[in-house]
């Protein structure tokens, strides 16, 4: 039986004393992948930032439980060590650090908390050349800036190469297919799919069908003035290609 990962209760949140989530209510459990849809200004961004701990966002009401643990105040680090990993529409870019050094400095954070010893540049670079092999990227990427001069899909990629190293407990993917053509939309996806596991779970916000199309949800909820108002199958983001959300809100 797969273990519960993730209850959301009852969430109202804010930021500059515009409440933007209002009452939302989830329920994820480990080897699950879950979509969430909706218009735009419906509060899907704010949901996942709130999840991950960002600073400007206030939680004015419930609570968020990972693993059963109460994460309200728990800061964006403390969440991230514990597992929350958030990949973002447009990753930033990082001026003068490299990407070996910055996965290096996260992935023996990783190991500090669970208390294992970090690993050196060397035995790192042995490791992380493993992982970039499994999702097709060029090793070059490592002594480049952090995200500095990629491309779309090499961001994304990049944001996969972190998910892998780390060992993910629960992936929020905000619009990851935004400036994918179709080829780079299918890399990705298989690269997700491949890291999906009974271990961990998937959160896929999008506004389309077509990364649905590969990776292929348990659940697609649509998210509506801060809340969750309805919950499906896979075909409910095609029936929404077809009839628009009009058809559910």
């Amino acid at each position: 039986m797969n273990e519960n990962l993730l209850n959301i209760n009852n969430l109202y949140a804010s930021i500059d004393d515009t409440e933007v989530l209002k009452g939302l209510n989830l329920s994820i459990n480990s080897g699950e992948i879950h979509a969430i849809m909706g218009k735009n200004g419906c509060g899907k961004s704010t949901f996942a930032k709130v999840i991950a701990g960002h600073p400007s966002y206030n939680i004015t009401q419930g609570d968020i439980l990972f693993y059963n643990q109460n994460i309200n105040k728990m800061s964006p680090v403390d969440r991230a060590l514990k597992g929350i990993f958030l990949a973002f529409q447009y990753p930033v870019e990082i001026s003068g650090v490299s990407n070996a050094d910055f996965l290096r400095l996260a992935y023996n954070e990783k190991q500090k908390i669970t208390n294992k010893p970090p690993l050196d540049p060397l035995s790192f670079l042995e490791l992380v050349n493993d992982k970039i092999k499994a999702i097709d990227m060029n090793s070059s990427f490592l002594s480049r800036n952090v995200n500095e001069g990629f491309s779309g899909g090499e961001k994304k990629k990049n944001e996969i190469l972190q998910m892998s190293l780390l060992n993910t407990k629960l992936a929020i993917l905000d619009e990851t297919d935004s400036g994918l053509d179709i080829d780079a939309l299918k890399t990705i996806s298989a690269n997700i799919n491949a890291l999906a596991s009974n271990d961990n779970a998937i959160i896929i916000i999008t506004h389309y069908n077509r990364l649905l199309e590969y990776i292929i949800p348990d659940y697609v909820h649509i998210m509506h003035e801060g809340k969750i108002i309805h919950t499906g199958g896979a075909n409910l983001a095609k029936q929404l290609e077809h009839y628009g959300y009009d058809s559910i809100i």
